[in-house]
């Protein structure tokens, strides 16, 4: 079977800066940060009170309060997210074959809420029981298996848990299974939802977590800074219609962009530093996949989480394969990172770069750090410039890479 276009036609997203895709993007071109102190009862318990958290969301007004009570929080991420890139992409799923539509959606900690709650519960309020669904909301296929369950998707159904590269394995792999002809449009993309104070502290005991800006805490993730000290923790979700091309030009739906490459790999070195060899190696396979040489990129969304180690790395990695040239942002500066959704999150970016022609910033890059000579596109965004092929990096604890070529079409 010859191989097929995959076009990404409908966009969803719930993110600490926005939660639609205009809102979002404006809020990343105008260097807006989400990053913010919790308003929770267990923050004067954390050393690292700063998170990217969504404010404004309200379950209620998405699910009935008895179906709302039986998610998790990422689960409702990922159902609402999905609405969202089914209603953009103009799908009318009563007269789809459903056969042909799957789900491949990441995440890191799954429902982490929900573990949360069934230890408080038996360990602190000595409590005999737990919920009746507290494995079912637990279960870390529960978001992708309720997006199915609520659209009556009955392609193929997987969830991915790659820590920080769930989200953009997904797209990658949900592409090929359009490419390939074992689907016709995939809903792709992640969730994560895992700002509970047993998972803040497990983060805060590995010593990666930023310290607070004393003069602005909402610029306290700095990636490429030579001051900077660690990434800030985010939730939210991001899901993408992945779609044949051919069919996608058939109904005239709105085509964001074509994914024309993916490309995986591990590092099998260290569980938690990163590789020059096998982030390049990642970099090297999406760019032969998409048969296009690195001076056809006219961006890179960076992984850049704003750690000592990881900045440098993915920067070496970036200049062995693809020089000194193309603009790299990194939006976690304003998002913070968002694990298991980071990548389909940045792909959403991108997908928005295309869109509006512009470029997102790396906010807070005041103090360049000498070792990281990108051009980083400082605090300021960049309207009116082209954009027509863009990659988007993930790279995860574990040595997992994800990274995603997409082109406007």
């Amino acid at each position: 079977m010859a191989t097929r276009r995959v076009a990404v036609t409908g966009i969803g997203i719930l993110s600490p800066v926005g939660n639609d895709r205009e809102t979002f993007f404006s809020s990343l071109m105008a260097g807006k940060s989400g990053i913010r102190r919790l308003e929770t009862d267990f923050v004067d318990s954390l050393d690292a009170q700063l998170a990217a958290w969504i404010g404004d969301f309200d379950p209620l007004a998405h699910f009935p309060k008895s179906k709302a009570g039986a998610m998790d929080r990422v689960t409702q991420f990922a159902v609402v997210a999905g609405q969202q890139a089914l209603a953009d992409a103009g799908l009318d799923l009563a007269s789809e074959d459903r056969e042909r539509i799957g789900v491949y959606l990441g995440t890191g900690m799954g429902g982490a809420a929900s573990i949360e709650e069934g230890y408080v519960r038996l360990y602190r309020d000595n409590a005999s029981r737990l919920k009746p669904f507290t494995v079912l909301m637990a279960m870390n296929n529960a978001a992708g298996s309720q997006v199915a369950l609520d659209f009556g998707l009955t392609g193929p159904s997987l969830t991915f848990c790659t820590a920080c590269a769930s989200s953009s394995v997904s797209i990658g792999e949900a592409t090929r299974q359009i490419r390939h002809g074992y689907a016709d449009v995939m809903l792709a993309g992640g969730a994560e939802a895992l700002l509970t104070y047993g998972t803040i502290k497990a983060w805060e005991a590995l010593r990666t977590l930023a310290s607070e800006d004393p003069e602005n805490p909402s610029a306290s993730c700095k990636p490429f800074s030579a001051n900077r000290t660690g990434l800030v923790l985010g939730e939210g979700a991001a899901m993408v219609v992945l779609e044949d091309m051919e069919r996608a030009l058939a109904r005239g739906a709105k085509i964001y962009a074509e994914v024309i490459g993916y490309g995986s790999s591990s590092d099998s070195t260290h569980i938690t530093q990163p590789s020059v060899d096998g982030q390049a190696r990642a970099i090297r396979r999406a760019l032969a996949e998409a048969g296009i040489t690195p001076d056809q990129l006219d961006y890179i969304n960076a992984h850049g989480t704003g750690t000592k180690l990881n900045d440098v790395t993915e920067t070496a990695a970036i200049k062995q394969v693809c020089g000194t040239g193309i603009p790299v942002s990194s939006t976690k500066s304003m998002t913070g990172h968002l694990m298991g959704a980071a990548g389909a999150v940045e792909f959403v970016a991108c997908m928005m770069a295309i869109d509006k022609q512009a470029l997102p910033p790396t906010a807070h890059l005041v103090q360049p750090d000498p070792e990281c000579d990108l051009d980083y596109i400082p605090n300021v965004g960049r309207e009116n410039v082209k954009v027509e092929t863009v990659m988007s990096n993930s790279f995860a604890f574990g040595g997992t890479s994800g990274v995603l070529i997409a082109r406007k079409v």
